[in-house]
């Protein structure tokens, strides 16, 4: 609920944003003298006017970002309703399987964590395979089985890492895009271009640094709180899994001590004189 929350939070900051860059680029009612001149300064196009202007390179930027944002929505959606604790650690399985365990009815504990295929379930499976080869063999089966699928889970969160850091080397080579129209314009007037020539270029970098930013974000923060939560479940799993196997673990060491034999009685110092 907290992650759902934040991640509530930072779409509505994202839209306020976006709101606010579209409210500075149409301009208020009152400031209509204001908005002609801009016009003006830049050819008398729009706001979209002004980013479609760069030609294909900079469509390809816009569409770039416009996909990102849309591949980082989906991914957070996916986390969302994936890494959550009744997913990764299904209730009641961890007490099903150790009441099994100690009933001696290993096939049941297995048939029990392939019924409800999971994080957790995956880890007490491991462990399970391998009782008939004693404690040492479960518990290093169970911690290569944490290993992996934690792996796993790192690497599908690691997808918003990849966007964060994607997004603003687009919106980077936007800016440098845009700052070449500007110098172009520079060029082809031998220097004597104003400002209102300049304008459209500087427009169109600026823009696109926002919009990659934008992107980049939510992305790093949102990938931030999903490896927090996948550490977190991570560390429950292990520990229920150690939990469940407790008293397989106490049996096997009563039965260590009961078979070790006591030392033989050492006879007095100085003999029988």
């Amino acid at each position: 609920m907290r992650t759902l929350t934040l991640l509530l939070a930072l779409c509505l900051t994202l839209a306020t944003t976006l709101t606010t860059s579209q409210t500075f680029a149409q301009g208020a009612p009152a400031a209509k003298t204001a908005d002609t001149n801009a016009d003006d300064a830049t050819g008398g196009k729009g706001f979209w006017g002004i980013i479609f202007s760069g030609g294909i390179p900079g469509f390809l930027i816009i569409a770039t970002l416009f996909v990102l944002s849309m591949l980082a929505a989906a991914l957070v959606f996916e986390h969302v309703m994936t890494l959550r604790t009744t997913v990764l650690m299904p209730p009641q399985l961890a007490e099903q399987v150790r009441d099994l365990l100690v009933q001696s009815n290993v096939a049941g504990a297995d048939q029990a964590c392939r019924a409800k295929p999971s994080f957790l379930a995956f880890v007490l499976q491991a462990g399970v395979s391998e009782i008939e080869s004693g404690w040492s063999a479960v518990e290093k089966a169970m911690e290569d089985a944490v290993a992996e699928q934690s792996a796993r889970l790192f690497r599908k969160v690691e997808y918003l890492s990849v966007i964060g850091n994607i997004a603003p080397m687009v919106g980077l080579l936007g800016t440098v895009v845009g700052m070449i129209f500007a110098f172009q314009q520079v060029a082809q007037t031998q220097g004597t271009a104003g400002a209102g020539d300049l304008a459209e270029g500087i427009y169109q970098a600026l823009v696109t640094t926002v919009g990659g930013l934008l992107v980049a974000i939510p992305c790093l923060a949102a990938f931030a709180v999903f490896r927090n939560r996948v550490d977190q479940l991570v560390s429950e799993s292990a520990y229920v899994a150690q939990h469940v196997f407790a008293p397989l673990k106490r049996r096997r060491g009563s039965r260590r001590a009961a078979a070790t034999p006591e030392p033989p009685l050492q006879p007095p110092e100085g003999g029988a004189g």
